[in-house]
């Protein structure tokens, strides 16, 4: 059996409800569709490497959550989605609520270790959470997230080519977030 075949093959992990692969699918799905506009679930999943009804299924789930919507077609089978322009509850341009979206199952992914982790494999029983401040100049801040990127890059590949993974290997999160804090300011239009 060759790595091709692998590939091709239907995962079946990805399809046992695992939130960290919902999450990993949605936001694949996510940016995706933001970098080719509109797709099909047969196209995301030629695209992902993820069974058509894998795709269809979370197509559906973004939908239903107001992410994306079904994009204009002519009929037929193919049902081709789209991020939706503008959420009408928040106003907030697609971009924001991507962000959000990616923020909050990140969150969600968090909460269900926190939860469940006493079910996991021994081995696997601990996690690597940290955070930090650091004083950065805008260039050091960008170095710091091109070592981070640099660090991961030998195990990127692992999501498409099975046969790379080790035996032991598990999808683990990792996210980054660095950003600038900024001092708070008090409301000067309250006169209190």
């Amino acid at each position: 059996m060759t790595e091709d075949d692998l590939n091709s093959q239907p995962d079946h992990t990805r399809e046992t409800g695992d939130e960290l692969r919902e999450h990993e699918v949605r936001t694949a799905l996510l940016d995706l569709l933001a970098e080719v506009g509109t797709l099909t679930a047969t196209e995301a999943a030629a695209r992902l490497g993820y069974s058509s009804g894998l795709c269809s299924f979370h197509l559906r789930q973004l939908a239903r959550h107001g992410r994306i919507e079904e994009a204009p077609h002519r009929g037929g089978r193919a049902r081709p989605w789209r991020l939706r322009r503008h959420n009408p509850t928040t106003g907030a341009p697609a971009e924001k609520q991507f962000g959000d979206l990616a923020r909050g199952l990140e969150d969600e992914s968090w909460q269900q270790w926190l939860t469940q982790r006493d079910q996991a494999p021994a081995e696997w029983r601990h996690d690597e959470a940290f955070s930090a401040v650091a004083y950065l100049t805008p260039e050091e801040m960008s170095r710091v997230t091109d070592a981070i990127r640099q660090t991961l890059a030998p195990y990127q590949d692992r999501e498409q080519r099975p046969l790379a993974r080790p035996d032991s290997a598990r999808p683990v999160a990792l996210i980054t977030r660095l950003f600038p804090l900024l001092p708070h300011t008090t409301d000067e239009a309250d006169p209190a």
